[in-house]
């Protein structure tokens, strides 16, 4: 194969966040030797000097890659977010400058599904209530709200990959399992799917939030959906912050209506382990808190460091952006004896005539032709034969719709 026409050792990847040093590995091995890895989350002046010489960032849940901050990313050809989110980006920004941003949508869905469990047990039997008392030096011994999973109901909003291992492990348990989804989807084993959102609120023992941030999911738990529980119910939230109503779920908590709740995320987090964590749900033992960490294991983010390096890597070595969330798809392998031409542009009509001429102009063979469109982008991978000549670039480039071209190799 011909060597890539802008070379691996001048491709900057700076990985923030303490992003697992698997990603680094990943990216080496693939032969790119300008990496360099960060502990923390940066902000201001730091971030702007890191997006002004990158070519490649990947980042996790607290550095913020806004319209502003984007605007110093002169180089920048790719977002890794090492996570499942991708709400701390600018997506629509990232695709206006033809960036495709990629994550990791299912590698820690394990994790967090085995943090649900756990604490609908813990729930279930208080257990962080009388920890919490032992510390104190009070010694509560009785069986006084303390029940089995088994033969309990768990009702699962959001049945996709998080909340189907949900529905996996709480059956393992002698659960019953209801769900509701604004799809249709398939039950696993004798799992069942209820008729409305108001109907699981009214029959679960134990309620569990696994859906994405959107418009129509933020504060879909808000006080008058927390007023079709059944008292004594519980509630679980390991999906977005902006899901619940949080003073509403106090509310509920204090009145008895909701008998206790484990909350991993919050519509407000804080941005450094040195800031303080505000939230009504505080000082209630009733009230399992913890710190965004339902996909904090090594085995989670060992996957998820293997998995974005893996897709940043097939898009800078190959253009293939397959798995990104904010860019058409197109799955590309290697053509061997042949150069690889990219071109991004806005979906607008005559782009693709006016690209196919200027290859036709200057004699070259199209030997392999690739186009996806996505909403206002359009993404055409060409192979060609022989050498591309030297002008050609400024050529594509001066097409009206062009966002980026690119011959990659």
């Amino acid at each position: 194969m011909s060597q890539h026409s802008f070379p691996k050792e001048k491709i900057r990847i700076v990985l923030l966040e303490g992003v697992h040093p698997n990603a680094e590995k990943n990216f080496r091995d693939a032969g790119y030797s300008q990496v360099l890895r960060l502990k923390h989350a940066p902000t201001g002046e730091e971030l702007t000097a890191i997006l002004e010489d990158a070519h490649i960032v990947g980042i996790r849940s607290r550095t913020q890659l806004s319209e502003d901050a984007l605007a110093h990313a002169r180089r920048l050809f790719a977002v890794g977010c090492f996570c499942i989110g991708t709400n701390q980006v600018d997506l629509s920004v990232c695709a206006s400058r033809g960036i495709p941003v990629f994550n990791a949508p299912h590698s820690n869905t394990r994790s967090v599904a085995e943090l649900v469990v756990g604490w609908v047990i813990m729930l279930m039997r208080g257990v962080f209530q009388k920890s919490q008392a032992a510390h104190r030096g009070q010694w509560l011994k009785t069986v006084s709200g303390a029940t089995e999973v088994r033969g309990k109901t768990i009702g699962i909003i959001g049945y996709g990959h998080i909340g189907s291992q949900v529905s996996i492990l709480a059956e393992a348990m002698g659960m019953n399992v209801q769900f509701f989804d604004i799809e249709a989807k398939l039950p696993l084993g004798n799992a069942r799917a209820t008729g409305s959102l108001r109907q699981l609120m009214a029959t679960s023992d134990i309620i569990t939030l696994h859906v994405p941030e959107t418009d129509q999911t933020t504060l879909m738990i808000d006080a008058e959906t927390l007023a079709h529980c059944r008292p004594g119910t519980f509630l679980i939230n390991a999906s977005r912050g902006k899901v619940v109503d949080i003073e509403a779920l106090a509310e509920c908590i204090h009145d008895g209506r909701i008998r206790g709740a484990a909350v991993d995320v919050f519509p407000t987090e804080p941005k450094s382990t040195d800031d303080e964590f505000i939230s009504p749900l505080r000082g209630l033992d009733n009230v399992i808190l913890t710190p965004h960490i339902g996909g904090s294991t090594l085995e989670a983010q060992e996957n998820i460091g293997t998995e974005v390096a893996g897709k940043l890597v097939q898009y800078s070595d190959f253009g293939s952006t397959q798995g990104a969330v904010n860019f058409p798809q197109l799955t590309l392998a290697p053509h061997r004896n042949a150069h690889r031409i990219l071109h991004i542009h806005r979906n607008v009509p005559g782009v693709l005539r006016q690209i196919t001429r200027l290859i036709a102009d200057e004699n070259i063979n199209i030997v392999g032709q690739h186009l996806q469109t996505s909403g206002d982008l359009g993404y055409v991978v060409f192979d060609v034969e022989g050498e591309a000549p030297a002008n050609l670039l400024a050529d594509l480039k001066s097409v009206d719709a062009t966002i980026r071209a690119r011959i990659l190799y």
